[in-house]
């Protein structure tokens, strides 16, 4: 099952896997790589020798394309778009879009460029930039989310612009696949699917954790850093949401100097990258400043495992995902449905 998403990124089967934050390391990036979709390497909570580090691993582990993610207005920016040319990654994701210097730069190297958006805009404003093609994820997606489902906003990206569209929110199998397809899509893209397999590093206690929820155990918040955001509901969560702005305030301080100390951030990288999310997202400081609890909170949570101090990023999917399978099975498996859907539908 070929499409223009596979000719385009070099890989076998038309499915991405998302840079999850703290999830998508190089064991699962290379697993999906060597499974034959096309596995992003998630870099926005990595310092900038750990991002070099987690490239060559990959590299060691698989010789198969694969995507980081980045930050276009990281501090070190720039520094890690000449990491990723160096080292001959094969393509550059973005959740926020890159400047045009940035895609050129890119470009003119090879990498091929894919931002993430939620409205037909903004994909039209990036394509006219020159992306490759761009991730289009609706309002049922875990993370940062809109307010539109996927079977709205999909047909209008695809009947907007010309380049690849890649369908996001909502997919777990290959009936799902074979629907994104019909609508005009080149492919899937999943996160808390491949969350939820083998190879992924999220503690075993948080898997079962999400296995256990229904689809209406998610809820959209902008009490964790200011903006939507679709996580699993949790008692931690539910005291996020009832907290007074004071405390909102002081905990997302609090957690800007953890993460500064964690990360090598200066401060007048923060301050930036603030000024950034300001301007893009047309934001109050009270929000910008919320958004340093994001990378500690989901690092509580997804990695350490604390259910009581920690937050889960999840798409309402996780209530149809019953199982733990390897990433070589799911895509197997997505496929084998995709295919007998089609025999089904002909």
């Amino acid at each position: 099952m070929k499409t223009r998403l596979c000719d385009l990124f070099g890989v076998d089967v038309p499915i991405v896997q998302t840079g999850m934050g703290w999830v998508a390391g190089p064991r699962l990036v290379s697993a999906t790589a060597e499974a034959g979709a096309l596995g992003i390497l998630a870099s926005a909570t990595m310092t900038y020798e750990q991002l070099e580090a987690a490239i060559r691993e990959v590299k060691a582990r698989t010789s198969r394309p694969f995507g980081v993610n980045l930050r276009a207005d990281a501090e070190d920016a720039a520094e890690r778009v000449a990491l990723l040319v160096r080292e001959h990654v094969h393509v550059a994701s973005f959740a926020l879009a890159p400047n045009e210097r940035q895609i050129k730069t890119l470009k003119d190297a090879g990498i091929r460029v894919v931002p993430s958006i939620g409205a037909r805009r903004h994909a039209e404003k990036v394509a006219a930039w020159g992306v490759d093609a761009v991730i289009v994820q609706g309002g049922e997606g875990g993370g940062h989310t809109g307010s539109v489902a996927t079977t709205l906003l999909l047909p209008q990206v695809v009947d907007a612009i010309d380049i690849p569209v890649i369908a996001a929110g909502g997919f777990f199998d290959g009936r799902g696949l074979v629907a994104a397809l019909a609508y005009g899509a080149a492919g899937i893209a999943m996160g808390t699917r491949f969350l939820l397999t083998r190879e992924s590093t999220v503690p075993e206690s948080v898997k079962q954790y999400y296995l256990g929820r229904t689809v209406a155990d998610t809820v959209v918040t902008a009490r964790i850093d200011g903006v939507p955001h679709r996580v699993l509901r949790t008692e931690f969560v539910d005291e996020l949401e009832q907290a007074n702005s004071v405390s909102s305030v002081t905990r997302a301080i609090r957690n800007a100097f953890a993460f500064k100390k964690m990360s090598g951030v200066s401060w007048r990288g923060m301050l930036q990258e603030g000024r950034a999310m300001k301007r893009e997202g047309n934001l109050k400081w009270t929000q910008v400043i919320l958004a340093a609890n994001t990378p500690m909170l989901l690092r509580a949570g997804l990695v350490e495992g604390r259910l009581d101090a920690g937050v889960l990023s999840s798409g309402q999917v996780a209530g149809v995902i019953d199982d733990l399978p390897s990433v070589a099975e799911l895509i197997e498996r997505i496929m084998n449905e995709a295919e007998q859907t089609l025999k089904a539908l002909s």
